[in-house]
């Protein structure tokens, strides 16, 4: 029998809290303790002005179930908070209150982790992906999410490997959370993604703090369009990347890597990516996952990309060459001999559409069909889009009319969830880690 939690420990990271003062956050942190059921037995701020502690604050309000506290480093406005009750107290409502007042007193502040842990519980899984999953997800879209994940665990399980393709802009999704600590794990092998997933993934990492979030993002008129664009910002659904601090903050930093030498997309990045000053802890970058994990990136189509424009503007301009990043031919190439050099059966979970799914599960029928060489063909097959199955689509037919392109066999097990993938893929991420 499963035991249930006894309580809920809610943490919140947090930055921009630049010169945050304590008795304000404390004044906060005691409201909303007294508007709950929570009873309050002691309160304290102990602020500190640099000479012993760093500039901050610590401020703690004592309850009989436990503990609300904030904890700042205001020089570099890192702030961190706890909720922690038992009994009957809702500490993820607290937590909701926290962040909301803070939000209005602190403008800039950013929340870049939040988790919820339970406590006084012998065992964990009551609340863990995998239990739930199994529990609740049994029909239509979410019994297919259920089946994909079970067997893509036991494919990886069983030494398979597995490259994750990335269209759409699930990197500005911040699929980074999740999709990091997969790699770090070992269970990525090879990621195929878009021009503007791979920039997306950078531009997030160091700018995130002045992205602008879009609450009435399906309502939005064309003359708050403008208004944005002239703000310098560039929209996608309902966050906007600033052009600035972001899009040209990198070229400043790539344009003379560019100079330096020829190379792949991301092997370009790679070389500044440990220079640059982040918003967000690296810990939710898949970029630099990869990078220290050194599994291959592939980027076709790289110039459909906001960097890709800015390259070919600067060779208009004959401040770089055109053979500075290499092609996708030479990206194909090594896809062709990274896919002949192992030895265990490849899977291939599709994330979207477009050229990032379409191009690298072509590696198979070239080296076959035009190589004549003799490979297996994938062994394990998932795609998660929005669309439908399309007449006459590339990105948007059936796993199995790969089959006659010579990508699949009969087989192959094959999955298609038909969801948003910025919720199905972290469901499915932490369900293999689980």
């Amino acid at each position: 029998m499963d035991e249930l939690p006894l309580g809920k420990h809610v943490i919140l990271d947090c930055s921009g809290a630049f010169n945050a003062n304590g008795d304000d956050v404390l004044k906060i942190l005691e409201i909303i303790v007294d508007n709950s059921n929570a009873r309050r037995i002691h309160s304290h701020v102990e602020n500190f002005d640099g000479s012993v502690s760093p500039l901050g604050f610590a401020a703690v309000v004592l309850i009989d179930e436990s503990h609300v506290s904030a904890h700042c480093y205001s020089e570099t406005g890192l702030l961190a908070i706890d909720v922690f009750t038992c009994g009957n107290t809702d500490s993820e409502e607290i937590a909701n209150q926290i962040e909301d007042e803070l939000g209005k007193l602190l403008p800039n502040l950013v929340i870049h982790n939040r988790e919820s842990i339970s406590r006084f519980t012998k065992n964990s899984k009551i609340n863990n992906i995998q239990n739930f999953v199994d529990t609740h997800f049994n029909h239509f879209n979410a019994g297919e999410i259920k089946k994909c994940a079970i067997s893509l665990k036991n494919f990886l399980d069983s030494n398979g490997k597995l490259m994750i393709t990335l269209g759409g802009a699930m990197s500005t999704a911040e699929i980074g959370k999740s999709l990091a600590p997969l790699i770090r794990a070992g269970k990525v092998h090879a990621i195929t993604c878009t021009g503007a997933n791979l920039e997306e993934d950078l531009f997030n990492l160091v700018a995130q703090n002045s992205y602008k979030k879009i609450k009435n993002w399906r309502n939005i008129s064309i003359e708050e369009e403008k208004q944005l664009y002239d703000e310098g910002f560039n929209r996608i659904t309902d966050v906007c990347i600033p052009e600035n601090e972001a899009i040209r903050h990198i070229e400043s930093k790539i344009l003379e890597q560019w100079k330096s030498k020829s190379a792949f997309p991301h092997e370009h990045i790679f070389a500044i990516i440990e220079e640059l000053e982040m918003d967000i802890s690296p810990e939710n970058s898949w970029l630099i996952a990869a990078k220290k994990a050194n599994i291959p990136i592939y980027v076709p189509g790289w110039e459909d990309s906001t960097l890709g424009n800015i390259f070919a503007a600067h060779c208009l301009s004959n401040n770089c060459k055109t053979n500075a990043v290499k092609s996708g031919t030479e990206y194909m190439i090594h896809l062709a001999n990274w896919y002949k050099n192992l030895d265990s059966p490849i899977g291939f979970l599709q994330i979207g559409g477009g050229i990032a799914g379409d191009f690298p599960i072509c590696v198979v029928p070239m080296l076959n069909q035009d190589l004549r060489e003799d490979v297996p063909l994938w062994g394990w097959f998932a795609q998660i889009s929005e669309s439908k199955a399309s007449y006459g689509g590339y990105s948007g037919a059936l796993p199995s009319e790969k089959i006659t392109w010579g990508k699949l066999s009969t087989e192959t097990p094959m999955f298609v969830i038909e969801s948003d993938a910025t919720i199905v893929a972290p469901i499915i991420f932490s369900y293999i880690l689980d």
